[in-house]
């Protein structure tokens, strides 16, 4: 297979020369945690289950649960709670290398985050742990180092992670690891990871990324940022494909450790709101107890982080369905040719809060409906063909719709499903 490219439209990623879309899975802590035996079960279940991508970090996640054994990119005199930068070891970047080769001959494009924001001088991170800030002049070294590890695979080089620029030093490290990586890896598409809820992209790193993630994140009182965020970086200059790279996790903790869990519904909803406000380059699932490689039998982490419930061990947060829902998610972008879709909201007469609406290149209509009532959209739809797509049971229906000329509405009568649904109108 070919590497990744952007399409002349710069919204969509293009491999061997068709859409490619990015369905990746968030695994930070892979490379520090997981057992050999574990990464195999893990590749296969994934791939099985259609995903594409594969979120990475190449260092030491800074909140992955605590690990039986020590696997760490440099020496440790104390299990991993702080680094000698100073000090690679080569034998982590080796087994590193072969996990992501295991990866790609599954067909899975790694996407590698060269600097968390833990590593980076102010950053809110590091504000929180200092211990492990590289210091400036181990850092060329370090992202030679990674680049050399994994070029061959072609992967997505993400620069940063989870990070924030509210602060100089933060900005200026971060030039610095962009500089590294475009001269190491001069073919690789690159992106930056920033923190949840939050839209800033200094002009000077935009315009050396490839790819625009967001994070509409864990926060409870925060969901609308999968898509109005979305809407923020589909609005930026220069275009670029957009990504939400990190919505709700399934079984997360609601941030700032309040009481309660996002559950697969939650999930899917962030997932479609994503897509149907712009973000259909790709969408990012994340299972808790998978993106941290949770272990009941060790120490649940190194740091807090925003604070969140305590994860489901990894064999069972494997198992979610939600993951098989966003399978199920590519499977329609690319059936109904999502890809580049406009938001519409305006043909919403009901519900434009809560229901996202999006039109094809074609000109077809898409609507995501969370519940499930009765739709009046603006115009005379009566003539189209409304199919029904129930997104728990994966099947099809048609749906009335009739057209009032006085008030020039259509009214798509209710389904029978449960939960949510995909309309097609066209």
């Amino acid at each position: 297979m070919s590497a990744l490219t952007v399409a002349p439209d710069h919204r969509t990623l293009v491999r061997d020369g068709k859409p490619f879309f990015w369905l990746a899975d968030t695994i930070w802590s892979a490379f520090t945690n997981v057992t050999d035996e574990e990464w195999i079960a893990y590749l296969d279940k994934r791939a099985a289950q259609g995903f594409t991508v594969l979120q990475l970090n190449a260092l030491a996640q800074w909140d992955r649960c605590g690990c039986a054994f020590d696997r760490y990119p440099f020496v440790t005199l104390d299990h991993g709670k702080t680094f000698d930068f100073s000090s690679v070891n080569d034998e982590y970047f080796e087994h590193a290398r072969w996990m992501v080769g295991e990866a790609v001959a599954r067909g899975l494009v790694p996407a590698i985050v060269v600097m968390w924001s833990n590593y980076v001088p102010d950053t809110w991170a590091s504000a929180i742990i200092s211990d492990n800030v590289m210091p400036e002049q181990l850092v060329v070294p370090v992202v030679e180092k990674i680049c050399s590890t994994f070029n061959e695979f072609e992967p997505v080089y993400i620069i940063s992670g989870d990070t924030d620029w509210d602060r100089p030093g933060s900005l200026e490290r971060y030039r610095l690891v962009t500089s590294a990586v475009e001269d190491a890896a001069p073919r690789a598409l690159l992106a930056y990871h920033i923190k949840g809820r939050y839209d800033v992209l200094p002009h000077e790193l935009a315009e050396h990324a490839d790819v625009y993630l967001y994070q509409s994140g864990h926060n409870l009182a925060a969901q609308r940022g999968a898509y109005e965020l979305a809407e923020s970086f589909l609005a930026r200059d220069p275009v670029r494909p957009v990504i939400n790279s990190e919505p709700c996790y399934e079984q997360m903790g609601y941030s700032h450790m309040l009481y309660g869990r996002f559950r697969r519904a939650d999930v899917r909803l962030a997932c479609w709101r994503s897509l149907l406000a712009g973000a259909n380059a790709g969408i990012t699932y994340g299972a808790h107890g998978i993106w941290n490689w949770q272990n009941p039998d060790v120490k649940v982490g190194n740091a807090l982080g925003e604070g969140f419930l305590q994860a489901l061990r990894h064999e069972q947060a494997l198992y979610l369905e939600g993951a098989d829902d966003f399978g199920f998610a590519r499977e329609l972008v690319e059936e109904l040719g999502l890809f580049g879709a406009t938001s519409d909201q305006g043909v919403l007469e009901s519900y434009p809060e809560d229901v996202r609406a999006a039109r094809t290149t074609d000109g077809r209509l898409v609507l995501y409906v969370p519940s499930n009532a009765a739709l009046k959209l603006r115009g005379d739809l009566s003539g189209a063909t409304v199919t029904c797509i129930d997104l728990l049971s994966r099947e099809r229906s048609v749906l009335l719709a009739r057209f009032d000329a006085e008030k020039d509405l259509t009214t798509v009568e209710q389904g029978t499903y449960l939960e949510d649904a995909v309309y097609v109108i066209g």
